[in-house]
């Protein structure tokens, strides 16, 4: 299994760590799971459809008996990223730990559905850059701002508009359109059954739904 090296040394707080390696390789998880993994990166705007959509294909990724789970922007910082803001630096941090975390569900053998803003071109390119090929797919979820601000199911951009929520995406903070996605879902034009038919199909015809 191809596989990417690891930081150096130099990146580590401690230089005493020793990677150890598991007995149980990633291809005895597919056998056992039946189906191989892979991390879907959703990114779009506050509102774009992201977290609907990830649970949407969780539920019929588990309904087909394909181990999956999501990891969700807001879910993720009640918990593990509970001590970020959004400043600059803390988006950064944000995005690299859930990057780590989305490995080791696909090292695991499982598919893990990862909805993030994650606006920075950089960012996504270093979570990106952690996977081997093939095991990361990055879906840009299009919808444009006018719309997601008409849609601003969680009051967001009003409190953005006013001037209540410093730093929000798309008003007060950039978002760098991905250049290259490997998938991109309209959520202007189709429904949600036809999104997650069409990530269905992708996956089925890249090969990841069986071993």
């Amino acid at each position: 299994m191809n596989t990417n090296p690891l930081p150096p040394a130099e990146s580590y707080k401690s230089s005493n760590l020793t990677w150890h390696r598991s007995n149980v390789t990633r291809e005895d998880r597919y056998r056992l799971n039946g189906h191989k993994s892979c991390a879907l990166w959703l990114t779009g705007l506050s509102g774009s459809g992201k977290s609907t959509l990830a649970f949407a294909l969780e539920k019929e990724l588990y309904r087909r008996g394909v181990s999956s789970y999501v990891l969700d922007g807001d879910n993720i910082r009640q918990g593990l990223n509970r001590d970020l803001g959004f400043a600059p630096e803390d988006r950064t941090e944000n995005i690299r730990r859930i990057g780590e975390t989305s490995k080791l569900f696909v090292d695991a053998g499982m598919f893990v559905i990862a909805a993030f803003i994650s606006p920075d071109e950089g960012d996504r390119a270093s979570v990106r850059g952690r996977f081997a090929g093939g095991e990361f797919l990055e879906v840009y979820v299009k919808c444009s701002l006018q719309e997601c601000e008409r849609r601003d199911p969680k009051g967001l951009y009003k409190k953005a508009r006013e001037g209540t929520i410093p730093n929000f995406t798309g008003i007060s903070a950039p978002y760098d359109v991905p250049d290259k996605p490997d998938l991109v879902i309209d959520t202007e034009q189709f429904t949600l059954e036809e999104s997650v038919e069409f990530l269905l199909s992708e996956l089925g015809e890249r090969d990841y739904l069986n071993v």
